[in-house]
């Protein structure tokens, strides 16, 4: 472990914000840094005693109020405010660094007497059909919680509400906040869910319906289900650990039930996605079937036309076949040539008849019996 002295002169000046370049957050004292506080509040039993203008105020009132618990939200913060935080809140250089660079998976980690959690916040968006992630980090320590948002949601602001409402669940300290913080992240997964199954039931009109862009539209939902299982599905394990964690951190009863009210939405909320994976590959097989199907009829149709126009040909050839041995003999003795012996019988011409006659016949037997006519 390196330690967090040298993060008061960390944040060096980085020509681009690639995350290769801020893997390691440490840089110079020369940056001035962007206030990104959002809300920012002291709290002693549980109601609203201060609020500090910036992250330092806030800190000298925390200091200054045994018992006091400090809730610090900031949003897109600059490097180097994360470094002070971590600086006067003792975080650890690793979480800092997660926190600097973003786009975490969801987990908890504890550093000490310090909690790290990262959470995705989700929305749906009907009608790109596509799901919008929120990243949260969450440091929970004895007294204070300073949380780091990188895009619009979760809305905080509504569950400071809630909490300042609720001056008892408030009165529980940093881990009520982050109880709240969790049930809202959990509770903003039942719309997506909501709008998922809704696309799902359109998908299945849509493939039993023939519209051949349902295939499309399948892959492009089943990318978005499983990016929110990503997103979702480490939340059960995360729960379960603290729950089981309670005892030992002191957790109160009453605020275990809750966690495990939460625990419980997670759980049907990954049970409802894992289900829509199981839907939507069903529903490819089923259209895969459909149109496999559809083409078979479409061939079988091709092969019945093949086959009438076959039976067509051999009925016009038949018929040619019988009215060419007629023609052939009338063609032979139209000729007119002198020394034809024939033409000069008496029973030349019934002769010619009668031949024509019973090749025709002959022919038109053998044809029907062969069922070319």
């Amino acid at each position: 472990m390196r330690g967090l002295r040298g993060m008061g002169g960390l944040l060096r000046a980085k020509p681009e914000p690639a995350p290769e370049h801020s893997m390691d957050p440490r840089a110079g004292d020369e940056i001035p840094a962007r206030q990104s506080v959002v809300d920012n509040a002291v709290y002693v039993d549980g109601e609203r005693v201060d609020s500090p203008g910036s992250l330092t105020d806030a800190i000298a009132a925390l200091r200054s109020r045994p018992g006091a618990m400090a809730w610090i939200g900031l949003y897109r913060p600059e490097d180097s405010e994360l470094v002070r935080a971590a600086e006067a809140f003792g975080l650890h250089e690793l979480a800092i660094e997660d926190a600097i660079v973003a786009h975490q998976r969801p987990k908890a980690d504890r550093y000490g007497g310090t909690l790290f959690v990262v959470l995705r916040a989700a929305q749906y968006l009907d009608k790109p059909e596509k799901v919008e992630f929120g990243e949260l980090h969450v440091f929970v320590g004895p007294d204070f919680v300073l949380t780091v948002r990188h895009s619009e949601a979760p809305d905080l602001s509504r569950v400071r509400r809630r909490m300042e409402s609720d001056p008892d669940l408030l009165r529980q300290g940093p881990q009520a906040v982050l109880y709240a913080i969790l049930d809202a992240v959990v509770d903003g997964y039942a719309p997506v869910v909501a709008g998922l199954q809704n696309d799902i039931d359109e998908i299945e009109v849509q493939v039993f319906g023939g519209d051949p862009a349902a295939p499309r539209r399948i892959y492009s939902l089943s990318r978005e289900v499983i990016e929110f299982q990503r997103a979702a599905a480490p939340l059960v394990p995360m729960l379960d650990g603290f729950i089981e964690a309670s005892p030992k951190y002191g957790v109160d009863e009453e605020l275990q039930r809750y966690l495990r009210d939460v625990a419980d939405h997670a759980i049907t909320v990954n049970e409802r996605v894992s289900a829509f994976r199981q839907m939507l590959q069903d529903i490819l097989i089923v259209n895969s079937t459909l149109v496999s199907q559809q083409q078979n009829e479409e061939m079988t149709k091709l092969t019945g036309a093949s086959i009438a126009q076959g039976d067509e040909v051999k009925k016009i050839s038949a018929w040619a076949a019988i009215l060419f041995a007629p023609t052939l003999v009338g063609t032979i003795y139209g000729m007119n040539f002198d020394h034809m012996p024939e033409l000069h019988w008496v029973l030349g011409y019934p002769m010619a008849v009668l031949l024509m006659g019973a090749v025709c016949l002959t022919l038109y037997f053998v044809f029907k019996r062969r069922d070319w006519l």
